[in-house]
């Protein structure tokens, strides 16, 4: 392959909600410049990018697929990214090392709920973006309709650069007002004939010009001084005022496709290669340390690792882009994150499932190698001496957690091995062993990534798991105050045990005065791990007990409050206060105390009116207008507490206070519900006490388990 200096390399992402056409569009982009022969289909299950066993299954795009393709004097890297949100991570990570986003839109769908998402990403990033109508072949397409909603969701400085003499089943014309011309496309699309705008067409044709234009102008001064003496600008002027507006994140310009039918594609990535940002006209990228790094050739070479990939007979193979200098296949770099140098034995280009070594690759270009050591994604590589670290990704926080176990026994650690693998290879799968409900916890963006997961783990790893509804981590806490006596006492010929204890338990709240009756002589406030306090008080007087046994007493009460007598669950908000007891001069020691601690609490604790309470969330969904009330009356059924419901873009958003256990295969119900329309997230709130019928029923169980066992 042709080597490309920085100037010359362009990374673009496919952007769009599920079923706008971005893979379509790919192999497209693919034909039109030669690389392959024929243009694959979804359907044919033969696309160069959704090239995995999965998507070819589900013939929707699951992974970030990388892609490049020479086009004139350029080289083109395109990501064609997932639609769904529930795969939000591969779209942020692509953006990340992306220097335009194309966002298609289905010209009969408008703009929908996935698209305002992405955008959101777009803005976050700043990257210079352009709108892609697509299949206004179609039956229901309507591109006036879809270029206004672009513009009320997105501001007004989205602007067609393009539109159809026709939509539906006759298109096959799109009127330039750029440079003012009429494509007209054969039955299998293709290179257009450019012929003159029909009369027909010229006043529609000049007044979207115009508007095309004054966009460019109002957001150059130069340029608008130009327009105002001449009354136009040219075509060369035109173009570089979009190239300047674009790298700003202030103009989006509009173009038209069919990419089912190639109508419209060459045009577009003829605008990429003219007019759309090379990776070095970028701004410079921001460095941890608060610095910058320009992409520049000549610098030190630093790379950003942005997506792994794990392969059976490959391993794991690290995409990356590089920011500064020139990568060459033998070199050593430094991961900044973790210190261990990194042989660069292989650099690879990616074609799908198509792996290319090349030499070397320059600033701004995107590549792939194997088998690093110690690298992970969001890590940095420089060449000795530099110490640069770019900022990291950001993925999204996790919207479902499942408990999954190994169905057959004895496969825990294969099963283990396995979750370490998707965590590496996907940033938004995270898992955890939960000593609290002893339970592996399984936590990631939706039920599809659920179902994503599942299919990995059978069909790479070899793994039958079941997913169950996780337990809910429930907290125990006490509404009045209460006494109790224990004393330990055990003799078994030789030393025994004994230690007696008096103790007070009361519920705790900031700010409580010292206890009526008690000489407060020490105090300790323990912030407990899983939330709340534990305040405990010596006010033993008289030296009833050794200040050296207080310690045991504490460590006891710890103890039971990390399985708390009601459920089993984490005690939070008390306090304690250890007024008396007694000890034997030869028999008491710490386990004596440690004993008589825990009783003494589990039997004050049983006394002092025990609540369970039950974690609450936050959710918010953002859903279309006429599904609010399909939404908010689902809410409801799951005992949410409905908190407001504001406009959001061109949306509404419903705010609500949920308990945990309802929340339970809410994304499948919510997607089921508004055809995939509506998003949400959830985060943690505060912990609220359980219905009387509820805890009873909680309680009830935990003692029957409690029998089992023993």
């Amino acid at each position: 392959m042709a080597t490309y200096d920085s100037n010359h390399v362009k990374n673009i992402a496919l952007l769009g909600h599920a079923g706008c056409g971005k893979t379509t569009m790919a192999e497209c982009m693919l034909f039109e410049a030669g690389i392959t022969k024929r243009r694959g289909s979804i359907a044919a299950k033969n696309t160069v990018s959704d090239y995995h066993e999965l998507e070819t299954e589900r013939q929707s795009s699951v992974f970030a697929s990388l892609l490049h393709t020479p086009w004139r004097d350029y080289k083109i890297n395109i990501i064609d990214t997932p639609g769904y949100d529930d795969f939000s991570g591969e779209v942020i990570s692509a953006l990340r090392v992306a220097d335009t986003g194309v966002m298609l839109l289905n010209a009969a769908m408008g703009v929908e709920v996935g698209t305002d998402v992405i955008w959101e990403y777009t803005d976050t990033f700043k990257t210079p973006t352009l709108f892609v109508v697509n299949q206004l072949d179609k039956e229901g397409a309507d591109f006036e309709k879809t270029l206004q909603e672009a513009k009320a969701h997105f501001g007004a400085n989205v602007v067609a650069v393009q539109y159809p003499v026709q939509t539906g089943a006759a298109f096959n014309s799109i009127i330039d007002v750029l440079n003012m011309v009429m494509y007209q496309f054969g039955e299998t699309g293709g290179k257009p004939e450019k012929h003159p705008i029909p009369d027909s067409e010229k006043e529609k044709a000049e007044r979207m010009h115009k508007e095309l234009v004054e966009t460019i102008a109002s957001n150059d001064e130069g340029l608008m001084e130009k327009y105002f003496e001449q009354g136009e600008l040219s075509e060369d002027e035109m173009k570089e005022g979009l190239h300047t507006s674009m790298i700003k994140h202030d103009i989006f310009p509009l173009f038209c496709a069919s990419a089912e039918k190639n109508m419209g594609v060459g045009r577009i990535m003829s605008y990429i290669d003219n007019v759309c940002p090379s990776a070095n006209e970028m701004p410079p990228q921001r460095t941890k340390a608060g610095g910058t790094l320009s992409c520049d050739a000549n610098g030190p070479a630093c790379i950003f690792i942005f997506k792994t990939i794990i392969e059976p007979h490959i391993g794991e193979l690290s995409l990356f882009k590089v920011f500064s200098g020139t990568v060459k296949a033998g070199m050593e770099l430094v991961n900044e994150n973790t210190g261990v140098t990194e042989k660069i034995n292989q650099l690879l280009l990616l074609e799908g499932h198509n792996r290319v070594p090349v030499t070397e690759l320059v600033a701004g270009d995107i590549g792939a190698t194997i088998k690093l050591r110690s690298t992970h994604v969001n890590n940095t590589l420089h060449e000795k001496g530099a110490n640069l670290e770019l900022e990291p990704i950001v993925f999204p926080k996790p919207n479902v957690t499942v408990a999954i176990t190994a169905v057959n026994k004895g496969e825990e650690e294969k099963l283990s091995q396995a979750l370490h693998t998707l965590a590496e290879e996907d940033a938004t799968v995270h898992f955890e062993i939960s000593p609290e409900l002893k339970q592996v916890l399984l936590h990631c963006q939706g039920e599809l990534h659920l179902q994503v997961i599942q299919w990995k783990i059978s069909h790479i790893h070899k793994l039958d798991v079941r997913f169950d509804k996780p337990k809910i981590p429930y907290r125990e806490t006490i509404r009045k105050m209460a006494e109790s006596t224990y004393r330990h006492k055990k003799q078994s010929g030789g030393a025994g045990q004994f230690g007696e204890v008096f103790m007070r338990i009361e519920p705790w709240y900031e700010g409580m005065p010292n206890p009526q009756g008690l000489n407060v002589r020490g105090k300790e406030e323990i912030d407990l791990d899983w939330g709340g306090k534990l305040v405990f008080l010596n006010c033993i007087v008289g030296g009833a007990i050794d200040a050296r046994f207080m310690p045991s007493i504490l460590k006891g009460v710890m103890e039971k409050m990390q399985n708390g007598p009601l459920t089993g669950c984490y005690v939070r908000d008390v306090r304690v206060s250890v007024y008396d007891g007694k000890m034997h001069p030869v028999d008491s020691n710490d386990i004596s105390f440690k004993i008589a601690g825990l009783q003494a609490f589990r039997q004050a604790f049983t006394q002092a009116d025990p609540q369970l309470l039950e974690p609450l969330y936050i959710v918010e969904v953002l859903c279309p207008d006429d599904q609010v009330g399909a939404v908010m009356g689902d809410l409801q059924t799951r005992m949410a507490v409905v908190e407001g419901m504001e406009a959001e873009s061109h949306f509404q958003k419903i705010t609500a206070k949920v308990p945990l256990s309802q929340m339970h295969q809410y994304s499948s119900s919510l997607r089921s519900l508004t055809q995939g329309r509506a998003r949400f997230n959830m985060t943690f709130s505060s912990y609220a006490p359980v219905p009387f019928e509820v805890q009873k029923k909680l309680v009830e169980a935990h003692s029957k388990h409690e029998v089992e066992v023993e």
